[in-house]
């Protein structure tokens, strides 16, 4: 799978290494591939609706993106992968719901419902989906032997 180089998203780019994840040690590297789409519904026979996914070349702000990261391992122990958050893109969900997320850049970790932010006026309040800033898997040892896997999460252009 290739990765194109730049994604344009309104007016600023994010680079491909805004969104391609790494690995917390340089032992045994994982191989990554990611891919962004553009979720979209349109109307379908019978008044139904239909789900189409574009490839992401160029995108608006209020499109909805999925983002697909395929690893690669000859690793048989755990590993973690941590991706950043374009900051063009807020953060909605991921496709399994078993990572940890930051919302303070990557200093600290946890379930979304568990973590605070402070607002413009100082005051603490729960973090939501749109408050994230980074995003960590942890990869089990018996996932990590089968060799390959892969994380899906959404996201909408700011």
């Amino acid at each position: 799978m290739s990765m194109p180089s730049r994604y344009q998203i309104g007016l600023g780019l994010i680079s491909a290494s805004a969104i391609v994840p790494y690995t917390a040690t340089a032992a045994n590297p994982v191989q990554f591939a990611s891919d962004v789409f553009i979720e979209r519904f349109q109307p379908a026979p019978g008044g139904r609706t239909a789900r189409t996914l574009e490839r992401a070349e160029r995108l608006q702000p209020g499109d909805r993106v999925i983002f697909v990261v395929n690893w690669k391992s000859a690793r048989t122990r755990e590993f973690t992968v941590t991706n950043p958050m374009p900051r063009a893109v807020s953060f909605q969900r991921s496709a399994v719901g078993d990572e940890e997320v930051s919302v303070d850049g990557g200093r600290t970790w946890g379930d979304l419902e568990t973590l605070t932010v402070r607002d413009r006026d100082g005051q603490l309040r729960h973090a939501v989906p749109e408050d994230v800033t980074h995003l960590r898997w942890r990869i089990p040892g018996e996932i990590a032997a089968q060799g390959e896997g892969q994380m899906i999460y959404r996201g909408i252009v700011r």
